[in-house]
């Protein structure tokens, strides 16, 4: 029998039932600390309160309002991380940025997912996988990473793209679903 708690099972990726008390009262918390972010003007003051929200934070980083996540807690980035206007991070199970990673405008990370069968999906379980970017990364505009994809370091993804896979270093993806389109080799800098 498994001992572990909704908020356990949740965030290793496992079926979770989500209306769960405690995760009730964490998503309660998350969206009064998204109002307090997306209000503050204060680009300092903000950091702060993303510092204090997310589960990890490097010294550097910006993020533009209008900022959705689920919990916070179970997001980490490195540093120098910037994300612009409107991005979406569904953090049922963690996601985890690396150093110098840049997101555009609307981009989504959305790491729940729920049952096929709809008797399950309809039962109020849910579950997910983990998002990974490494190091360097850039998201474009408008792109969708699904549950379970990890990006490798110096990938590039073009604006509007489906990330559906995981991809490896050095690559540059794009369309619905993405595929690589180039390598970024060592002259390209």
């Amino acid at each position: 029998m498994d001992k572990a708690t909704e908020k356990e099972k949740m965030i290793a990726g496992k079926l979770y039932f989500s209306a769960d008390p405690e995760l009730v009262a964490d998503r309660k918390r998350a969206r009064k600390q998204q109002r307090l972010i997306n209000r503050e003007e204060d680009s300092e003051v903000r950091s702060q309160l993303i510092k204090e929200t997310f589960g990890r934070v490097g010294s550097q980083l910006h993020i533009e309002p209008i900022l959705r996540f689920d919990y916070g807690y179970n997001i980490r980035v490195g540093e120098n991380f910037y994300a612009n206007y409107a991005c979406v991070l569904l953090d049922i199970c963690p996601i985890t940025i690396g150093n110098n990673c840049m997101l555009a405008p609307n981009v989504k990370l959305y790491t729940a997912s729920h049952p096929l069968q709809p008797a399950a999906r309809n039962s109020g379980f849910e579950n997910g996988a983990p998002i990974t970017l490494g190091n360097n990364v850039w998201v474009g505009g408008g792109a969708i990473l699904v549950p379970g994809v990890t990006l490798g370091d110096n990938v590039v993804v073009g604006a509007g793209s489906v990330v559906t896979k995981s991809y490896p270093d050095n690559v540059v993806i794009a369309g619905n679903p993405a595929n690589i389109i180039r390598t970024i080799e060592p002259e390209d800098e």
